[in-house]
């Protein structure tokens, strides 16, 4: 059985490219990360699209009050994100659409305990969200026709609170 294991084996490494063994791709470029969409060499990168990172667009003061701003890393070619509630990491898998998206329920957070921050809110309106827009660079995540939350490319300044 072991002489057909290695005759196998070695029909199925000359069955690939005709002429050389060499690499196709260009190990001094960092390979693509979030997108299942093949790159074009020259062209811009989208950045509007659902993958890659986000930040929460604080509304309330509440939404930062541990000092960290909630992200969401999506990778569109595993259906896995990753980021930080603004208290705890968390991870998980979704599912999406070009208009689509939905959490699974198995949302893996860390323990940590933040005082006057409610997670278990923020991450039961990441569990709502049905659909999604994109619009002028910023995620909208919603509920049937209400918006959730916005999330942008870049880290939003936390919201004032005047003191008077």
């Amino acid at each position: 059985m072991r002489p057909f294991t290695f005759i196998l084996m070695l029909v199925l490494s000359c069955n690939g490219s005709p002429g050389n063994n060499l690499p196709t791709y260009d190990s001094a470029q960092s390979p693509k990360k979030d997108t299942p969409i093949t790159e074009v060499p020259g062209q811009v990168k989208d950045t509007t699209g659902l993958g890659g990172l986000w930040f929460l667009q604080p509304v309330l003061p509440s939404d930062t009050v541990t000092g960290k701003i909630p992200r969401l890393d999506f990778n569109l070619a595993k259906k896995r994100f990753s980021g930080n509630t603004g208290c705890n990491s968390m991870s998980g898998a979704f599912d999406f659409t070009d208009s689509t998206l939905q959490f699974n329920q198995r949302i893996i957070t860390t323990k940590m305990n933040c005082v006057g921050y409610n997670e278990r809110e923020f991450i039961e309106n990441l569990l709502r969200t049905n659909s999604y827009r994109l619009q002028n660079g910023i995620l909208i995540l919603m509920f049937n026709q209400t918006e959730l939350s916005h999330w942008t490319r870049k880290v939003a300044p936390r919201p004032v609170i005047n003191k008077a």
